[in-house]
């Protein structure tokens, strides 16, 4: 064999892996729309675990994403180490789609149709379209499914240059030599193992093994105890990603370890016992990429049939592994996701609803509180407006580093509208602390309002409520009616704000009022206007999210001319609930 053939070979290697990483993160982000919903999918029901996570390896061809994904939600919480066994087992079937769409590269055939299927065939066909969109599309999605076809193409290619490469080792004598050790099968399994731990791809590895039996000097012998450490040695990215997480995330690496291991320990018993017994003639015979393919898919398949109902122990074994204190719940997102983006974009999201429910029971609190100052409301609202603080902090860095990912269209609009919302929770939140410090010094200082002022406030608190009752529900559940709502009732809000204040005015030179109590009413006000403005804030950012206004100015332009009738239907609703003259 001589070096431009070692070149080649490493050349297609290198083709093999750059195509296999290019395809798996277009194909991410082709899935990510729909990610969310599998995830939500993954229960405690092993079978729909199964599936999912089979589903969910081969819509991104790799289990080492989704491995590392599970990492990463485990150890921020947000999945509990029960659901990741059967996602994992169903993970490891799907990865073995991979081999046979590998196993294409050794059809032959004089059949026009199984000519089609040669990857020398219809890969430079896909590599020409998948160009093609790059080229013309100007749509993410169709620019991601561009991607994925070039992927594949050099994905095959380099499998080609590969295969073409190993078929002058057939006469070479060192390599003979070389797979003569292999009939050793704990030497096979050896060499399985660390070739897949170092280059971190089962895919890569399997592609390799393929290759070389086109010499056809690869056995079914040799190739069952190198696809079975293949398989340990996929392990290795999960382990890598654990590395400095928490106890619950080490256990997810070693469920996927105790999971090949036991496999390969189990089937390797089973295997040779039954050789002695029956005396398996195939196992002399020359395996194809075909036949590789086969024999990972039975195994993976057989040892999920033989795991499966054994997932507790699984969980077991990983707990007395990594034997300590339970730990506490980490609230946010682990940087494994960002392997991810459409994963951790959607756990942001949820992130975000949690922070935009804490919000408005600080609100909800803070206006029940005005006139009474429960010392222990006081504390807890601190605490809810600590804990917004917290959330809009780190959500804001995660979202900013994982700008730098290649998002889809709707990813982006995702992230822009939390980025833009988080922003005004916490402001929010702020305005609910300021109202707990006026109840304080209405308390501290015995000021007493008057019962007009009261009734006032009581119908402007109402309206505060549902306004931040709208906000909440309308991000939440991304509803564009109710968003439409909020401008209107925002509106009647400072109409209210502005009449109170003219009212106090009013009282004030009939000496029905006092200037320390219009110190305490501006106050009151200014916070009550604060939070509808910052609740108009985020329904623009609902609205951004599912359109393309870019514009908050252009958006509320729209809203108050270009649909008046709308905008003053609400605006007329809103002012006949919320009627303080009513009170005089």
């Amino acid at each position: 064999m001589d070096i431009f053939s070692i070149f080649t070979l490493f050349g297609g290697l290198a083709f093999f892996i750059y195509g296999m990483n290019q395809m798996s993160h277009s194909l991410e982000r082709i899935a990510g729309d729909k990610m969310e919903q599998v995830i939500n999918k993954m229960t405690q029901n092993r079978l729909s675990g199964l599936i999912m996570g089979c589903v969910i390896t081969v819509a991104i061809q790799s289990s080492s994403a989704v491995t590392v994904m599970l990492v990463g939600l485990v150890n921020s919480g947000l999945m509990n180490i029960g659901n990741t066994v059967a996602i994992i087992m169903g993970s490891n079937i799907g990865t073995t789609i991979t081999a046979w769409l590998m196993s294409l590269v050794g059809l032959s055939s004089d059949n026009v149709f199984v000519k089609m299927l040669k990857p020398e065939s219809f890969s430079p066909l896909l590599a020409f379209i998948g160009i093609g969109l790059l080229m013309i599309s100007k749509k993410p999605k169709k620019q991601d499914v561009g991607n994925s076809f070039i992927g594949f193409a050099i994905l095959m290619y380099g499998m080609v240059m590969m295969s073409s490469s190993v078929r002058p080792l057939a006469e070479s004598p060192v390599f003979l030599n070389l797979l003569g050790s292999f009939k050793n099968p704990i030497l096979a399994v050896l060499a399985g193992l660390i070739v897949t731990a170092v280059i971190q791809s089962s895919a890569a590895s399997i592609g390799m093994l393929q290759a070389l039996s086109v010499t056809g000097n690869i056995t079914y012998g040799m190739a069952i105890p190198i696809i079975m450490g293949q398989n340990i040695g996929t392990c290795a990215t999960a382990v890598l990603s654990s590395i400095g997480v928490g106890k619950n995330a080490k256990r997810v690496a070693v469920i996927h370890l105790s999971f090949n291991l036991i496999g390969t320990a189990f089937f390797m018993l089973v295997y040779f016992v039954l050789h002695i017994i029956f005396d398996f003639a195939f196992v002399d015979k020359e395996i194809n990429p075909m036949g590789i393919a086969l024999c990972h898919s039975i195994f993976n398949i057989a040892t999920t049939i033989l795991l499966l109902p054994f997932s507790n122990l699984l969980i077991k074994i990983a707990t007395k592994t990594i034997k300590t204190d339970p730990e506490k719940r980490i609230a946010f997102l682990d940087e494994r996701l960002f392997d991810t983006p459409s994963v951790a974009i959607s756990e942001c999201n949820k992130l975000s609803n949690e922070m935009a429910l804490l919000t408005k029971d600080a609100v909800h609190d803070s206006l029940d509180n005005l006139f009474i100052n429960s010392g222990e409301t006081n504390e807890a609202i601190a605490d809810l407006e600590n804990q917004v603080d917290v959330y809009e902090d780190r959500l804001g860095s995660y979202l900013v580093r994982i700008a730098g990912e290649k998002l889809s269209q709707s990813d982006s609009r995702t992230m822009s509208k939390i980025l833009h919302s988080i922003g005004n929770f916490e402001r929010i939140s702020d305005h609910a602390l300021n109202l707990v410090k006026s109840a304080e010094e209405i308390s501290q200082k015995k000021i007493e309002m008057s019962e007009s002022a009261i009734k006032e406030l009581e119908v402007l608190g109402k309206a505060v409520n549902e306004i931040m009752e709208i906000t909440v529900r309308a991000y939440k559940e991304m509803d564009i009616s109710e968003a439409s709502k909020i401008e209107p009732l925002e509106q009647v809000i400072d109409m209210l704000v502005e009449s109170i204040r003219q009212n106090h005015i009013v009282r004030l030179q009939k000496g029905h009022c006092t200037i320390e109590k219009g110190f305490i009413l501006a106050d009151i006000l200014n916070n009550y206007e604060r939070i509808s403005d910052h609740c108009s804030n985020i329904a623009v950012a609902i609205i951004e999210a599912d359109s393309d206004i870019y514009d908050p100015h252009e958006y509320l332009k729209k809203v108050r001319v270009e649909e008046k009738s709308i905008f003053n239907s609400f605006l007329e609703e809103y002012e006949q609930k919320y009627n303080i003259k009513k009170l005089q």
